[in-house]
């Protein structure tokens, strides 16, 4: 027997469902950390409240409860879910549920409670033909409740033993799939921030210890484990869990919709410099890097040791062979520009013979174009024009909104502060009015490097890092989402690069509002800037840096329009889960000198080439399938120089 650990070792109480489900992710605690663990038996429903109220450091929660009460994050690697049929969670009656007028909701599970509502009012709404009112009743008394012409939610192992008056027995987790066609992810391992990496550690492992036990349990619950419960809790099962927490918010059900993972258990430095093999093991691990850690990995380092941290750590998070990208049209509706970046080839001034403003009929063709080819989203940046107020981007917005079934993934933050400044609005004003009117999401351009001595040199008049970082704040404050950037290679230094990077974590932490990180190498031709390193290994570097220093951010994508497919293909293995975008327009970099183009088969081509699977995504990297009946082969012409 293993010896126990001294009563002075800290213990984490552990908030353990005891449904036959959970079994095999809880049975191990015990001896994974002999003496570390207290274990407290209870319902889903308890887990949660144990978990808000501090009576518990992690727990096996419903995952309702990670967006409906305080800051939690997730412990990746396992989870109580379905891919179809699940068997304990239903929807029960006497009578067929067209003949129903009401449901209770048993309250054992608030995630299978939100879950029977958003699908009442979808495709069981759908087949009924009528709403059907619902309320809450005590947990474990759901089976009671339904009678005549009222039906309930059972869930546990109180749905796998119902009394034969129950006839109607509807499985909520094959409606769901029939529905979404994903997974559906039930209950999750969860605590707050700054959770001990020893205790994320040892829940990882008592799962891994927990599987093979499920092919030697009890005959009557053995297929029930292994083949109605999904266990893993990947790539598919998270954007289950994303497509949940989207229609539960937008039901009024939830109140957040964000997706928060820890890494795996991190690497303990010992007083003093940390070695690198450290730093790169707490990297790889999801530990914290300060920025002076991230210099020294990224000065010292072999690129292969680099390289293979940032794969570990992006396995932690994307544990499939799924690589992401999105059709999408970078639409530049001006390029009369008063900043005159000294990096920027793109820009004219106001009255210059190549100046230019979209039209609406300009505009109709592009994104025509885009609808014609699967493209969902409009990435519309632009110069900052003094002759465009507010008023011009809500009637752009409307008009685009009206009449196309595209996201607006719309102005840089450098813009936003613009239409603040030129229409003398507040920034909480201009956001509303601009979310208002149609944006969707805002991208990350103009943030180059977060250090302002730079951005000085190379862009004097553009807005600060503090006042970039304050758009992006408030928009994510707002509920928006964003995608986050680097543009790196003018003459900055490591230092400033870690900055940069650490400006960016910090907001992450605040709200989670950035759905990707990315970053690229300056273009030089035609610019006023003298290039620094420039170069593929730079860029690599970077990257597979970026990927370690930024534990909070999901998503990395790879940068092929000024490096080229080879060198992004190299980073889908040094920390890279998404290839960017089909983009079927580009403009400003391509000013630069750069001048890499890609099809949709191209994009396809390249993933799989690197031994990944393509699959199509939104701005939020829910994943969506290959519309039938579009040119997959479309073609895109290299940008214009």
């Amino acid at each position: 027997m293993p010896a126990q650990l001294p009563s002075d070792t800290p213990s984490w109480k552990v908030a353990c469902v005891g449904y036959t489900n959970a079994w095999p992710l809880t049975r191990h605690l015990p001896s994974v950390a002999p003496g570390r663990f207290e274990v407290l038996p209870c319902v889903p429903s308890e887990a949660a409240r144990l978990l808000r109220t501090g009576e518990a450091d992690v727990g096996l929660v419903p995952v309702a409860a990670l967006f409906n009460d305080d800051d939690y994050r997730i412990i990746p690697g396992f989870c109580i879910g379905c891919d179809g049929d699940v068997q304990s969670v239903l929807l029960v009656g006497e009578t067929p549920p067209e003949q129903w007028e009401s449901v209770a909701l048993d309250g054992e599970s608030r995630t299978s409670v939100v879950l029977a509502q958003i699908l009442l009012r979808g495709p069981l709404l759908a087949a009924s033909g009528q709403a059907i009112r619902v309320f809450p009743v005590d947990a474990g008394t759901g089976a009671f409740h339904a009678q005549g012409k009222t039906g309930a939610v059972v869930i546990g192992d109180a749905a796998r033993n119902l009394p034969d008056r129950l006839t109607t027995r509807i499985d909520l987790g094959r409606i769901w799939k029939e529905w979404t066609g994903l997974p559906f992810v039930f209950a999750v391992w969860a605590g707050r921030p700054g959770l001990d990496p020893e205790a994320i550690a040892g829940i990882r492992e008592a799962g891994r210890r927990g599987m093979p036990d499920r092919l030697t349990a009890p005959e009557a619950d053995r297929a029930y484990l292994t083949e109605a419960i999904r266990y893993e809790l990947d790539d598919s099962a998270l954007m289950g869990l994303r497509r949940f927490a989207a229609l539960g918010k937008r039901a009024g059900l939830l109140a957040r919709d964000e997706v928060c993972l820890y890494g795996p258990a991190t690497t303990r430095s010992r007083p003093g410099a940390a070695s690198l093999d450290t730093l790169l093991a707490r990297g790889s691990e999801g530990g914290r890097l300060s920025l002076e850690e991230g210099v020294r990995l990224e000065t010292e380092a072999r690129l292969e040791d680099l390289g293979n941290a940032a794969h570990l750590r992006r396995l932690a998070l994307h544990p499939t062979k799924e690589v992401t990208y999105i059709i999408s049209r970078n639409v530049n509706y001006t390029n009369i520009c008063v900043t005159a970046c000294k990096f920027c080839a793109f820009y004219r001034p106001k009255n210059h013979a190549e100046a230019y403003v979209l039209t609406k009929e300009q505009l109709h063709q592009k994104i025509s174009e885009l609808e014609a080819q699967g493209g969902i989203e409009v990435l519309l940046q632009g110069g900052l024009n003094l002759n465009l107020g507010i008023a011009y981007y809500e009637d752009l917005f409307r008009w685009i909104k009206t009449n196309y079934s595209v996201a607006l993934h719309a102005l840089s933050p450098e813009e936003i502060f613009h239409i603040m400044a030129v229409s003398k609005l507040t920034m909480e004003d201009t956001l509303d009015r601009l979310i208002a009117a149609g944006m969707d999401s805002i991208p990350g351009g103009g943030a180059e490097v977060l250090n302002d001595d730079v951005r000085k040199r190379i862009a004097p008049l553009k807005c600060t890092s503090d006042e970039w970082l304050a758009v992006m704040r408030l928009a994510h404050r707002r509920g928006l989402r964003s995608t986050s950037t680097l543009m790196f290679g003018v003459g900055e230094t490591s230092a400033h690069r870690m900055e940069h990077l650490v400006r960016l974590r910090d907001l992450q932490d605040e709200y989670h509002g950035f759905t990707a990180f990315i970053c690229w190498t300056f273009v030089p031709d035609n610019t006023y800037v003298q290039p620094g390193n420039n170069t593929a290994t730079a860029y690599l570097r970077t990257n597979a840096v970026s990927r370690l220093m930024l534990d909070n951010f999901d998503n990395i994508q790879a940068s092929w329009v000024t490096q080229g497919p080879g060198v992004a293909q190299a980073s889908l293995t040094m920390g890279c889960n998404d290839f960017g975008s089909v983009m079927l327009e580009e403009n400003v970099v391509s000013a630069a000198g750069s001048t890499w183009a890609m099809t949709i088969d191209d994009v396809e081509h390249n993933i799989r080439t690197a031994g990944f699977t393509p699959v199509r995504r939104n701005m939020r990297y829910d994943h969506l399938p290959t519309p039938s009946g579009l040119d997959a082969r479309a073609s895109l012409a290299a940008p214009a120089k």
